[in-house]
């Protein structure tokens, strides 16, 4: 039986050939399947029949003649420095699906050499694809902004890494793959035009908001520099760690973008850094906001053909303020503050520095704290931290602030358990999932987690194995930029 796919869009294509080029994928050696999301492909349009029978083609073996796979150029500040041509050197562009009002981009990753591999085979490896996968799905869980992923496709063909791996391909999915680097490899080039054709397919396409305003471009700056904000806010909030924050890896429509040495907190630490070759902590926890920030001037400077400089600083100037509140915001609703008051911010700070000092797990602490009593003692609270006493001394503060709005329990706890999750993507679990993966051939645990991550607020029986402290050889993972 016959299952065709829809017809894919070229809206990419639009631009000129200065911006991409035209690759065809490496087949991948005797692929298999190691994953297919289901929900999301019923959201593209395709059926599960349609996406199984397809394994030719998201493994990169089967290309249609009417499709035309394109890898785009980038530039971008690696760890600070700049690179002046970086580019899609193992991603490939299909095209571009319908879903919801607006048209989604599938993207192989993992696919073979491009123009822009430089030194690279072009492969991606089982290993970093199934985190890949996993975490998209986890943040889009979270309602965190996020590529996603469509499937995944293995083969025993290997390449080296850091040690001998298998490869595979993940198809991800995102309204756009532009980042701050699509627009600094041209402006740094001279090619000031490039720049603002660059601009003006963003505006037709993704921010027809700012198309009207009296000075679009800047409009446009302002709103990504305001999504950026908001993104960073929300990792913070859910105790995520990017890894690699450099400016190519930052997405224009304010997406997490590109999933490499990622992880998500276990005990709170501020300075944790969950990329081994970051030595210097450049992308720790705590430096995010400051890094976004930073990558945000980069882009600045990109946009200055386009827009006066002074216009430029005076949004940058505001970004602290704005995610400063959109911080704030964020732990208000975790604390199940729904009214804001004058000493807000010293409440949160003192509650990062209490679980900092003790080392608490962070997501379990905001579950238990969920169910809190205003009129009890927090036990099951006070039991995730060495000196107990430390947490009764915020806890009186907290139990005050509550009595100053009138905090109902009953309404503050479901609107606490609808923001804090019990489960996340921890990094043990990961492994476990891919160590099955890897050793028997055995893809259940990815479909397990990522069906309980697609919920990850629900109270859910049959998963409550993944809700555990994490177990002590949790924290001997180590990740690095190898993929």
């Amino acid at each position: 039986m016959s299952h065709p796919l829809p017809p894919f869009g070229r809206r990419f294509l639009d631009l000129p050939e200065t911006f991409w080029r035209r690759v065809r994928p490496t087949p991948l050696s005797d692929p298999y399947w190691v994953a297919q999301n289901a929900p999301l492909a019923a959201e593209l349009g395709l059926s599960a029949a349609t996406l199984d029978a397809h394994l030719a083609l998201f493994a990169g073996n089967d290309v249609p003649a009417d499709m035309t796979p394109l890898a785009a150029i980038y530039a971008g500040h690696q760890f600070g420095v700049y690179v002046p041509q970086l580019g899609d050197g193992r991603a490939l562009l299909l095209g571009d699906l319908p879903l919801g009002g607006e048209r989604m981009e599938l993207q192989l990753k993992g696919a073979g050499r491009t123009p822009f591999s430089r030194m690279g085979d072009g492969r991606a490896v089982l290993r970093s694809s199934i985190r890949e996968y996993l975490c998209s799905e986890a943040m889009h869980g979270l309602g965190i902004p996020t590529t996603r992923a469509l499937c995944l496709a293995g083969s025993d063909e290997t390449v080296w890494r850091e040690t001998a791996e298998t490869t595979a391909v993940l198809t991800r999915v995102a309204p756009s793959f532009v980042r701050f680097g699509s627009f600094e490899v041209f402006y740094h080039r001279g090619q000031h035009d490039a720049v603002r054709e660059l601009a003006d397919y963003l505006l037709q396409h993704h921010f027809a908001e700012c198309r009207d305003a009296d000075r679009p471009y800047l409009a446009m700056f302002t709103e990504v520099a305001r999504r950026t904000a908001e993104l960073v806010a929300a990792w913070q909030a859910v105790g995520f760690c990017h890894g690699v924050m450099n400016s190519d890896n930052m997405s224009m429509l304010g997406l997490t973008l590109d999933y490499g040495p990622f992880g998500f907190l276990d005990a709170f630490d501020a300075a944790h850094i969950c990329n081994h070759s970051d030595h210097a902590g450049r992308y720790a926890y705590n430096q995010q906001p400051r890094i976004a920030h930073w990558n945000l001037y980069c882009l600045a400077s990109a946009l200055t053909p386009l827009v006066e400089e002074a216009d430029l600083r005076a949004v940058l100037d505001q970004f602290p303020d704005v995610f400063s509140r959109a911080f704030l915001d964020r732990f208000r609703a975790k604390l199940g503050l729904f009214v804001a008051r004058e000493g807000d911010d010293e409440l949160v700070q003192a509650l990062l520095l209490l679980l900092h000092g003790q080392s608490a797990d962070f997501t379990v602490f905001f579950r238990r704290l969920s169910r809190f009593d205003g009129q009890g003692a927090g036990d099951d609270v006070a039991a995730l931290f060495a000196e107990p006493e430390a947490w009764r001394a915020w806890c009186d503060r907290y139990r005050a602030r509550l009595a100053d709005e009138g905090s109902v329990d009953a309404e503050r706890q479901a609107a606490m358990l609808a923001v804090n999750p019990k489960y996340i993507l921890r990094n043990y679990l990961a492994e476990q999932a891919i160590a099955q993966a890897r050793d028997a051939r055995d893809f259940g645990e990815i479909e397990r987690l990522r069906q309980c991550l697609s919920r990850p607020f629900d109270e859910a029986p049959a998963f409550e194995d993944y809700a555990a402290l994490p177990p002590e050889w949790a924290g001997e993972i180590c990740l690095s930029c190898s993929s």
